[in-house]
């Protein structure tokens, strides 16, 4: 129940997002557009009620409900964020809004300190999903064996240190590396 729950979520997520954007832009409704795309936390909200009853209820905690507080995690650190990317987007294209801002180029100061923010959003979606993991746990509580939810918390950390390797670490040796290298340095920035 809980892998369909999140799927729904997802596709919920996505289609309550479109609609909001659709609703500002195609039909000329910021009104309703807003409306609608304050919808979007709700979508994040249902899939919460729907692993705490489902748990309550003597659910056995498994995967899902793990993936479940990592989908949360992630709405909550990076769904603004990809509301504001979806919207200038469809500004751009359909209300002649100015043309989104590339991404720094790698190598760079501006990207060193973009992959810096972004992992810090990181952080914050790792520490909510262990958040609602721990809760999770609770709810379960000595009755049943909470053990494939306490399994995500180390893998939450493990899936941030690779981040911090790949995203900030590697923008910030580039960025060292192409300073060091001269004004000559190609991506210098």
């Amino acid at each position: 129940m809980i892998y369909a729950a999140i799927i729904a979520c997802e596709v919920g997520f996505w289609v309550v997002l479109a609609a909001g954007l659709l609703a500002r832009y195609a039909l000329q409704r910021p009104r309703l557009g807003a409306w609608l795309l304050a919808g979007v936390p709700v979508v994040d909200l249902a899939l919460l009620g729907f692993t705490v009853v489902d748990l309550r209820a003597g659910g056995t905690p498994a995967v899902a409900h793990g993936l479940a507080a990592l989908y949360l995690g992630f709405s909550v650190a990076f769904g603004h964020r990809m509301v504001r990317w979806a919207d200038a987007r469809v500004a751009h294209r359909l209300a002649a809004g100015p043309a989104p801002a590339a991404s720094p180029s790698w190598g760079t100061r501006s990207r060193m300190v973009a992959e810096w923010r972004t992992f810090a959003r990181a952080v914050l979606a790792g520490a909510v999903a262990v958040g609602v993991l721990l809760v999770a746990i609770r709810v379960v509580g000595d009755s049943g064996d909470s053990s494939a939810l306490r399994s995500w918390i180390p893998q939450v950390g493990l899936g941030l240190a690779v981040w911090l390797v790949v995203g900030p670490g590697a923008a910030s040796v580039l960025a060292l590396s192409a300073r060091r290298g001269g004004a000559g340095s190609p991506g210098r920035g």
